[in-house]
């Protein structure tokens, strides 16, 4: 077999049907960790030690987490922060552009992606000054049970309407 017959059973890469180089994933790291560095930093500076995240609140942390990055990739109120970078074809939301555009706007779609900088975001902001923090949180855990409990309910409505036919 030629070297070009086994290269091209190879399995692709994940990047290989992307228009994103590694740099642009780097460069969105690398803000990433800045923010992380610059959080560090000026929480500490301020004290945050004195008054640390518990692991009471991280259930309310990683639930406020989840409506934050659910309203920014899912609800209509978010589509100004995806416009640039997001276009809807068929009705799924899909990254545009190339490059760095096109890394943006995965993020933009990727709850799971966004919870990392929604997490910083919260976390930071709970350090940084507690009594507002704390309020956001509250604000955005509530909204994540409400989420659950709509979720809930249409659960529960399908199944009655499936049993009564």
């Amino acid at each position: 077999m030629a070297v070009e017959e086994l290269n091209s059973e190879a399995p692709a890469s994940e990047t290989d049907d992307r228009p994103v180089e590694p740099q642009d994933y780097v460069a969105l790291n690398a803000v990433y960790g800045a923010l992380v560095a610059a959080a560090a930093v000026t929480t500490y500076r301020r004290g945050a030690t004195t008054d640390p995240v518990t692991g009471a609140e991280l259930v309310p942390i990683a639930a406020a987490t989840f409506a934050l990055s659910k309203l920014i990739a899912r609800e209509k109120v978010g589509a100004w922060i995806r416009d640039p970078f997001v276009e809807v074809h068929e009705g799924e939301r899909r990254p545009q552009g190339a490059g760095l555009r096109h890394a943006m706007g995965e993020l933009l779609t990727c709850t799971r992606c966004l919870g990392a900088w929604s997490a910083l975001g919260v976390v930071t902001l709970r350090l940084a000054a507690p009594p507002a923090g704390r309020m956001v949180t509250t604000v955005l855990a509530a909204s994540a049970a409400n989420d659950f409990g709509q979720a809930g309910f249409r659960w529960l409505c399908k199944k009655t309407d499936a049993a009564s036919v």
